[in-house]
């Protein structure tokens, strides 16, 4: 093999074992670790260096050197969690006695407010598949459930039969870190899923026996991917220009909740944050709905 092909280094694999072990990351969290790690490897190959030697200097090198290629700020903060959590680790495990990280600070990211969609943009969403046919038969019920849930595209697309509680109105969703929530559906949710289950399912799977909830064509899990551009379909269809994200349908399932009512905690137990602080981002976008409140019933406003 030529000597310029890259080998990454085997110790990236046991980071990386130990990572799953031990956190329960998600393997989207632990291929990110993975690229990261290798890329700066490579960058220390070509200037005859191990991982394991690797000085703060080099490091900071190879920080600047992708600030000058443009890489955005967001990219930056998570290589150096990938770093760090890599050194840390060899550090634990006495492989090196000085960690080159210590003393190297993060960038400060800009507070990005969650893109979202009206309600009227919703209703609009979910009025564009049509029943009639099998495919968007599916997607509207997963649509609905999306709405209603709040769940994570990776969690929907995942979803089993053994997860639904359709007598209890539940679903049972296990997040990031295997982290296990129960999270109610609504009516029309439950109607949708339900009629989705008795009509369209069956057609979907034909002969094979399987426990998703929401199959392929091919009668096997959909992708995330493959679900995102369904709903961009979707979106084009019902003339929606604001730019999405598949995670569109979850910030507007958390600020319709607070632009109603809802107790930013109870936002916190439905969408699987771990901290309060995550879910806080959300009552920036619902601010607009306050003022607008006080304004309207305020004998001052």
């Amino acid at each position: 093999m030529s000597a310029n092909v890259y080998q990454p280094d085997p110790i990236i694999e046991a980071f990386i074992d130990d990572l799953w072990s031990e956190k329960g990351l998600s393997d989207n969290t632990l291929s990110a670790y993975r690229t990261d790690l290798q890329h700066f490897d490579a960058f220390l190959q070509q200037r005859g260096v191990r991982l394991i030697d690797a000085a703060r200097d080099i490091v900071q090198d190879y920080l600047g050197k992708r600030f000058d290629e443009g890489i955005k700020a967001s990219s930056q903060a998570r290589l150096l969690s990938s770093l760090r959590r890599f050194y840390g680790f060899l550090l634990v495990g006495k492989q090196i006695d000085k960690d080159p990280m210590a003393l190297i600070a993060s960038p400060k990211l800009a507070r990005k407010l969650p893109d979202t969609l009206t309600e009227a943009d919703v209703d609009a969403l979910l009025a564009e598949p049509q029943a009639e046919d099998t495919v968007e038969a599916r997607d509207k019920a997963m649509l609905e459930l999306l709405y209603a849930t709040g769940l994570r595209v990776s969690e929907l697309v995942g979803l089993t039969m053994e997860q639904l509680g359709l007598r209890q109105g539940l679903v049972r969703v296990t997040g990031k870190g295997g982290k296990e929530r129960l999270v109610p559906l609504g009516e029309v949710a439950l109607d949708e899923i339900s009629r989705y289950l008795q009509h369209t399912r069956p057609l979907l799977l034909g002969d094979v026996a399987s426990d998703v909830v929401f199959p392929s064509l091919r009668s096997r899990m959909m992708t995330r991917q493959t679900f995102w551009h369904r709903i961009k379909l979707y979106a084009l269809r019902a003339g929606i220009t604001k730019s999405l994200s598949p995670h569109t349908l979850r910030h507007a399932f958390a600020t319709h909740l607070l632009n109603h009512g809802a107790d930013l905690r109870v936002v916190q137990l439905l969408l699987g944050h771990s901290s309060l602080s995550t879910t806080q981002i959300y009552t920036h976008v619902a601010q607009a709905r306050l003022q607008q409140l006080h304004h309207q019933y305020h004998p001052r406003g």
